[in-house]
């Protein structure tokens, strides 16, 4: 007789954010069998913004978004203010907590079976099938790990990713920035200078030496957060001045949240065999701007493509296809991404420079296409040359300021 332990699913999603839950829904609907392991009670600091590709692909419904933000500020460090508005759409954004328990709840409505529990470490059996042991929700001090067979798993366990580690060499080194966030009861519309449909960024050094700072969004709560990859940077304390010098900080505090966020995707997302990585486990917020759901959850689906590919072939190497067809399709953003926080994010004169540069017309516009469409905008080199100039210009210190 075969028991729940015993049985062996197609799949096994390790982690339930965003990635999780896409990549069990896909491989649920596909007619796979899956498991969606999941740890309770977590939520991620995120600012939640999701561009309308992300509405558009995953098919996201109007409720869940709380607030349409319309146009975002940018503020330098000497206070300069720019506005860039969003002309004739916006970009959602969600609470964490609702977004992701309704992806799951999507998975299990199309098939996937949900077990609550934190993952410990991945065995195989003696026929060479995986087996994930986790320590169920609720159980007993001494009581046996559980466990669950499947022929493929999908980490998407998250930046500091257990079973990326045990299973992937290298998975223990992704850079990161540090995040925290508290999220507040908002003042009235106008009040104390707020406004529920702008994103408000910080670009000021003694906020983050090294990325930077912002006021999201949430309908009836905001998040304001901030990121820093420097050892011993205090980011309560940043977020503290942050609230402070917008007179936020009389406002209720719901919660705070901290967490590690990876900007550079590994260099192996499988480990040859039956493990695929996915989201923040493979390493997937894009540079300079932290923006990670989106990355998530298309990360989630070429896992689950990738997974599916390896079960109906029984070839290993279809696993690899996950980070081939990303980096085909994200990579150089990721890249000019990149290079833009390594230049931009140095200093206060560039940080103050870089602001300057967002109040042209032609950088704004680009952005939004970019930002909105999740690809780099090709059709108007004109610009591009401009903006190249102009970027060099500041580079160089051959723009005032």
């Amino acid at each position: 007789m075969t028991t729940r332990s015993d049985e062996t699913y197609d799949v096994i999603v390790v982690g339930g954010g965003p990635s999780g839950a896409t990549a069990a829904r896909d491989l649920a609907a596909a007619g796979r069998s899956v498991v969606l392991l999941d740890r309770a009670g977590r939520i991620k600091p995120c600012g939640g913004a999701i561009p309308p590709r992300l509405i558009r692909d995953f098919d996201i419904p109007d409720h869940l978004l709380v607030a349409k933000a319309t146009a975002a500020r940018m503020i330098s460090p000497k206070d300069r203010q720019v506005d860039m508005p969003i002309e004739g759409g916006f970009v959602g954004m969600v609470d964490r907590d609702v977004f992701d328990e309704w992806l799951r709840k999507r998975a299990a409505e199309f098939g996937a079976e949900r077990r609550t529990g934190v993952f410990e470490r991945l065995e195989h059996d003696p026929d060479g099938v995986a087996r994930v042991r986790y320590r169920a929700a609720g159980a007993a001090d001494g009581e046996p790990l559980a466990g669950v067979r499947g022929r493929v798993v999908i980490a998407a366990d998250g930046a500091r990713s257990q079973l990326a580690r045990q299973t992937i060499k290298g998975a223990d080194r992704v850079p990161c920035v540090f995040a925290y966030h508290e999220i507040i009861r908002t003042p009235a519309q106008g009040e104390k200078g707020f406004d529920g449909s702008r994103c408000d960024v910080f670009y000021q050094g003694h906020l983050s030496p090294d990325f930077y700072a912002w006021i999201f969004p949430h309908g009836e709560t905001a998040s304001i957060g901030v990121g820093s990859a420097r050892k011993g940077f205090s980011l309560r304390g940043a977020v503290k001045t942050l609230r402070a010098s917008t007179a936020l900080n009389g406002c209720e505090t719901v919660r705070g949240e901290g967490a590690p966020i990876p900007l550079k995707p590994l260099p192996r997302w499988d480990n040859g065999k039956d493990v695929v990585l996915a989201g923040d486990a493979a390493g997937v917020v894009a540079p300079a701007s932290g923006e990670g759901i989106y990355y998530a959850m298309i990360g989630g689906r070429l896992a689950a493509e990738a997974a599916d590919e390896r079960l109906r072939t029984g070839q290993v190497k279809a696993l690899a296809t996950a980070r081939k067809k990303f980096m085909k399709a994200h990579g150089q953003v990721f890249w000019v991404l990149g290079m833009m926080q390594h230049f931009w994010y140095r200093s206060d004169k560039r940080r103050e420079g870089f602001v300057k540069m967002c109040d042209d017309p032609d950088v704004q516009r680009l952005t939004w296409q970019a930002y909105m469409n999740k690809e780099l905008v090709r059709a108007d080199p004109a610009a591009h040359a401009k903006i190249f100039f102009k970027d060099m210009g500041h580079l160089l210190g051959l723009s005032p300021s």
